[in-house]
């Protein structure tokens, strides 16, 4: 399942993340999204976890954790829609 991870704290590495998911389950991948030009991070990212059951718990315990003084938002990762294709018809 594909978590996004939300209100992330700038300096929170995608090593730190995976580690606090690793306590619910197997995490296969952690991607935090960054800035192309600074290389900074947006402060949010994507969790992917192999087991549906662990995730669910995973997402409900650590929506509104709080981590390195921030409160993280969790929730299952919607899929992308790019809306320009379906504008320009």
């Amino acid at each position: 399942m594909n978590i996004y991870a939300g209100n992330l704290h700038y300096d929170l590495s995608e090593e730190q993340l995976k580690e606090i998911f690793e306590e619910y389950g197997t995490v296969n991948s952690v991607k935090i999204i960054t800035d192309k030009f600074s290389g900074k991070s947006k402060g949010f990212g994507f969790v992917e976890m192999e087991n549906d059951t662990e995730a669910n718990q995973a997402m409900e315990e650590l929506n509104d954790a709080e981590v390195k003084g921030r409160s993280m938002r969790v929730n299952q990762a919607r899929e992308r829609s790019d809306n320009r294709r379906s504008n320009d018809r």
